[in-house]
């Protein structure tokens, strides 16, 4: 493969999670000399393993999204990974009732609720999903591919699309659409469970959420060998291009210079310079000044706005009881209590929703003795904790006892070190507060507060599930594409300002660069 000609400037990327990854592989493959500093052995951020265990996201949806990123660079995404379309997108179970399946077919859905709920309750999913379709159709240019969306572009485009506004339920709750649309309170509790893919509460989260249903009904994939493997797969084809991965790097300070950045100090004192930075980390750690005084006046808004969840993560292996799991399961608990509202309060629920990932299921292949697990329960941020301990015991009473109500087992049960909780996801990811989705998802206009690429010191760019459009690994990858055109739009600008003024020449091999990059990385 060509090796790039590093004529177009000095990047360093600060974390090589899916965001970092997703900017740093355009620029490289543009001829930018770019560094990806990472703190952790391996890249992924979020994307890491316990044990030999997925540990972060289980959900790859929005497909197009990853196989542009390979496409813009010239590359087939299923070249570098395989990928496994999953038949069933989860399997659902109550204390009294289930499993309930979904599929990635509106009708066999609406067969499947029909069969467990009757015949309202599928009359009432096919409207609930046609809304969800026309409101993720209506909010995916505008909005996830638009760099800096504001109210007025968004009022606009709601004004030329009417129907939208009844749509988006303004001014309601995800809670409030959903008991409007299902009679059934356990369909109410299933579709509101997509807000904690965002981190939040569908109790306060605004009804536009519902589309995240319709993210997922359109196709749910496995990442043979587990969704780290994505993230190794983007590294690997970055370093094939000639960008550099450092691990163990951790970066100590942003250094600036005439009112922009010029480089990164390590912890090890080293000294590195660059034309960009972008920090692919929560951006709460630059606010809280965790990387210096310079950048601590960037995304000042996630100091002022509450954090998303956090959750308890086990990843461990064992082998489960005969109950007939797939990849993805979920276990709620009674529809008649309110988990929210312990989260909310500060508390860990007493009892949970808990999300299990069989990952060894759903892949193609023999099913083994001993399996991979990984089981996800929704809790508040250290932001937000009451006086209540959150140790082992606590944990995995909340978590396995529970279980076994359902039938479910494992032998043997996971020990402490199978274990993340708040306190351990903001050591991980420093300024986070253990949130796993940044700023919560609350409110009308949350999604539009978020921090995006570009920030108020030049050379300085943000990626990441922290950053817009959110939270997710697609949203994560799509913040990267942001990022990576806000620099080659940037950098191209400089350069034709500098041949302004030095022959009055104009430029056009970037300009066409910047282009291309806007096209190519559409999905």
């Amino acid at each position: 493969m060509k090796k790039p000609r590093h004529n177009a400037g000095r990047v360093i990327v600060i974390g090589a999670g899916i965001g970092g990854l997703a900017t740093a592989l355009p620029l490289v493959h543009r001829g930018f000399d770019v560094t990806v500093l990472e703190r952790h052995a391996v890249p992924g951020g979020k994307m890491r393993q316990v044990n030999g265990v997925d540990a972060g996201p289980t959900v790859l949806t929005m497909l197009g999204v990853f196989e542009s990123l390979f496409a813009d660079v010239g590359e087939v995404l299923s070249d570098h990974v395989t990928l496994i379309p999953q038949d069933i997108l989860a399997r659902h179970w109550w204390p009294d009732s289930g499993p309930l399946d979904l599929f990635p077919d509106r009708d066999r859905s609406a067969d499947a609720i029909g069969a467990f709920a009757g015949s309202t309750s599928k009359t009432e999913f096919l409207r609930f999903a046609d809304r969800a379709a026309r409101l993720f159709d209506g909010f995916h240019d505008p909005m996830m591919l638009q760099a800096e969306p504001s109210l007025g572009t968004l009022t606009t485009h709601v004004m030329k699309n009417p129907s939208l506004i009844r749509d988006m339920g303004v001014g309601q709750t995800l809670k409030r659409l959903l008991s409007n649309s299902f009679t059934d309170p356990r369909l109410r509790q299933l579709f509101g469970r997509y807000a904690t893919y965002v981190g939040g509460s569908p109790d306060r989260s605004p009804a536009l959420l519902s589309l995240i249903w319709d993210a997922e009904a359109r196709g749910v994939w496995c990442v043979k060998g587990g969704m780290s493997n994505l993230a190794k797969a983007i590294a690997k084809l970055f370093e094939a291009k000639g960008g550099k991965v450092k691990t163990h790097a951790t970066v100590k300070k942003i250094n600036t210079a005439f009112g922009g950045v010029s480089g990164v100090t390590l912890a090890s004192g080293e000294t590195l310079y660059a034309d960009h930075i972008v920090f692919n980390g929560d951006p709460r750690a630059l606010a809280l000044g965790l990387l210096g005084e310079a950048p601590s006046k960037t995304a000042t808004i996630t100091k002022k706005r509450a954090r998303s969840h956090s959750a308890n993560v086990w990843s461990f292996q064992a082998t489960p009881s005969n109950i007939p799991l797939v990849h993805h399961n979920v276990f709620f608990c009674d529809p008649s209590k309110n988990e929210f509202a312990e989260i909310e309060r500060g508390y860990i629920p007493s009892d949970p929703t808990l999300y299990v990932c069989a990952e060894d299921r759903g892949q193609d292949m023999p099913q083994p003795k001993t399996e991979r697990f990984e089981i996800i329960m929704n809790t508040p941020p250290l932001t937000q904790r009451a006086a209540q301990p959150e140790d082992y015991e606590l944990c995995h009473t909340r978590t396995f006892p529970p279980l076994r109500h359902f039938g479910l087992s494992f032998s043997p049960e996971p020990g402490p070190d199978s274990l993340t909780t708040a306190k351990g996801f903001d050591a991980l990811f420093p300024g986070s507060a253990g949130s796993l989705y940044g700023q919560t998802p609350h409110g009308m206009t949350a999604a539009l507060e978020r921090p995006t690429a570009r920030t108020k010191i030049k050379g300085l760019y943000l990626a990441g599930g922290g950053t817009h459009p959110g939270a997710g690994v697609p949203m994560a990858a799509l913040s990267g594409r942001h990022a990576a055109e806000a620099i080659v739009k940037d950098q191209t600008s400089t350069s034709k300002s500098r041949k302004t003024v030095t022959r009055g020449g104009t430029l056009t091999g970037s300009a066409a660069t910047a282009s291309a990059l806007s096209r190519s990385s559409g999905s």
